[in-house]
């Protein structure tokens, strides 16, 4: 999945990536979401179903065709050889999709290329992928006061969602670029500003060493 300059963008459920990941689109760069993928991929017709299905069985697919994502949620928690049995059934679709839909962005002049990945670091494979990996920050507070707004969502289980992600250390150790998400808007926007005009230097520099 390569690009001309890619950003690995990543953080902890309720960290704000999807609104960072706008803002950056907003100037220009061309944005995959990781996640969108997985929700197309899994609902009702998605490609990603008949497969779903064999593997956990009718039980796993809601009434309407689409994932029983609640269901999914709470066997994945019990039992962690079913989260490895999904991980490796979807993880290959969404890379597939997230590639297609780079290199049409990049082709239609995109300025450079931002991947939306929540589980970037504990996959452990991504960063041959990017040049830079931008880690979306808060704290744990911040993290389930979002998470528990979600529908379906209540305190217990948004504890045990941050539970099953890298910690804050292990995401900050390996992250070249923080963007610390508990600003108000108008801060965070020259935050993002601040990083999209390093990334287009970074995008110039990658261009001239080519030349």
């Amino acid at each position: 999945m390569s690009a001309a300059f890619g950003v690995g963008l990543t953080g902890g459920v309720g960290s704000g990536k999807s609104t960072i990941a706008a803002m950056l689109s907003k100037r220009g760069a061309g944005v995959v979401d990781a996640d969108a993928i997985a929700h197309e991929l899994t609902r009702p017709g998605g490609s990603a179903i008949d497969a779903l299905r064999e593997s956990f069985g009718p039980d796993a697919i809601s009434a309407d065709g689409s994932l029983d994502r609640a269901r999914m949620r709470t066997r994945v928690f019990a039992d962690p050889s079913a989260r490895k049995q999904l991980e490796s059934l979807l993880h290959p679709l969404i890379r597939l999709v997230m590639h297609e839909r780079v290199v049409k962005l990049m082709a239609d002049g995109s300025l450079y290329a931002v991947f939306v990945v929540p589980l970037l670091i504990e996959g452990g494979n991504w960063q041959g992928y990017v040049d830079r990996i931008l880690l979306i920050d808060c704290s744990e507070a911040a993290q389930l006061a979002r998470v528990c707004t979600r529908a379906g969502i209540d305190e217990s289980t948004a504890r045990k969602i941050i539970a099953s992600q890298a910690s804050r250390q292990q995401r900050l150790f390996v992250a070249d670029d923080v963007l610390l998400n508990e600003a108000p808007l108008n801060q965070i926007e020259l935050r993002v500003e601040r990083l999209h005009q390093a990334y287009l230097r970074s995008v110039k520099n990658s261009s001239d060493e080519t030349l």
